[in-house]
């Protein structure tokens, strides 16, 4: 059942003519990556017996959730503001070496949230399960390889507004543990400003675990 939204009245809306001048865009989502400190978040996370990976995915889309400019999309044309958000997430299968999309519902208790996404996951035994719907973050752990910058295909819809969260290899330095992440989002409803807000929330929560 997908979530619900409001929808917004561009002729009062603040954003309409950022709005407008970026959805015309060749190339309307823009990408940026950043490091993160995990050293007090990755203890945590071990010492409580939680995937790290479905750890982050549940920080990152809870801090996503909490900015409203991740929370609009476009739906049949309209401009339109979800209350809440929900998780997908690419989850490999160790035998195949192929991954599957994983949905599952935005939980606000992080234990509770890896308990039923570890549920899902191990239940699920189609790699897709149909067109994501326009309420997830999408969320795609590529632990292999500390990178500095990280690319996305592109459908060629530009009225896909779904933000794609990325996060790589984690590495130690100078005693802490950092890792690399990046953020997709379309540039008609997210600036550098929401960006930035994300990544100092981000952050804030790792810090507080």
């Amino acid at each position: 059942m997908a979530n619900k939204y409001k929808v917004i009245d561009e002729k009062t809306w603040d954003r309409a003519m950022h709005c407008m001048i970026f959805r015309n865009s060749v190339e309307p989502a823009f990408c940026v990556t950043f490091e993160a400190d995990i050293t007090r978040f990755r203890r945590m996370v071990k010492e409580q017996g939680l995937s790290f990976t479905l750890a982050m995915v549940h920080a990152v889309c809870k801090c996503a959730n909490e900015i409203e400019a991740f929370r609009y999309r476009f739906v049949d044309g309209q401009i339109v503001l979800f209350e809440k958000i929900d998780t997908a997430f690419t989850y490999l299968n160790q035998e195949t070496e192929l991954f599957k999309v994983v949905n599952v519902p935005m939980i606000d208790d992080l234990k509770e949230y890896c308990e039923l996404a570890t549920k899902v996951a191990n239940e699920q035994k189609e790699y897709f399960t149909g067109p994501l719907g326009n309420d997830v973050f999408q969320c795609s752990p590529m632990p292999w390889v500390t990178y500095t910058h990280i690319s996305h295909t592109n459908s060629g819809k530009k009225d896909n507004a779904t933000p794609l969260f990325d996060w790589g290899k984690y590495y130690e330095k100078d005693g802490k543990l950092l890792i690399p992440i990046s953020v997709q989002a379309h540039h008609s409803f997210v600036d550098g400003l929401h960006i930035g807000q994300f990544v100092e929330k981000l952050q804030k929560l790792l810090n507080e675990w």
